[in-house]
């Protein structure tokens, strides 16, 4: 059985990883945001996201569900952000 403070450890590299991850996936929602605002295109495109969603299920395995649920929330920011700067301008 492995160290707590171990098992801690890993997790907090782990979480510099994932931070880093979504800082850089919420920059290129930025980009998604200013296209879609140049060709008048929705933010919301439900085919697209049940696109991603299959396949990060697929992709998290034995963790399918808590994969969909992360994305969800993911995708739900990234929209939000979309939205905050379509509005600004």
């Amino acid at each position: 059985m492995r160290d707590l403070n171990e098992i801690r450890k890993e997790i907090n590299e782990i979480d510099v990883q994932l931070v880093k991850l979504f800082v850089q996936r919420m920059d290129c929602a930025k980009d998604v945001a200013e296209y879609k605002k140049a060709n008048n295109i929705p933010i919301l495109n439900e085919s697209r996201e049940k696109e991603v969603l299959d396949r990060v299920s697929k992709e998290g395995g034995e963790y399918g569900s808590y994969t969909r649920t992360l994305f969800e929330d993911i995708m739900s920011m990234s929209r939000s952000l979309q939205q905050e700067l379509i509005d600004e301008n």
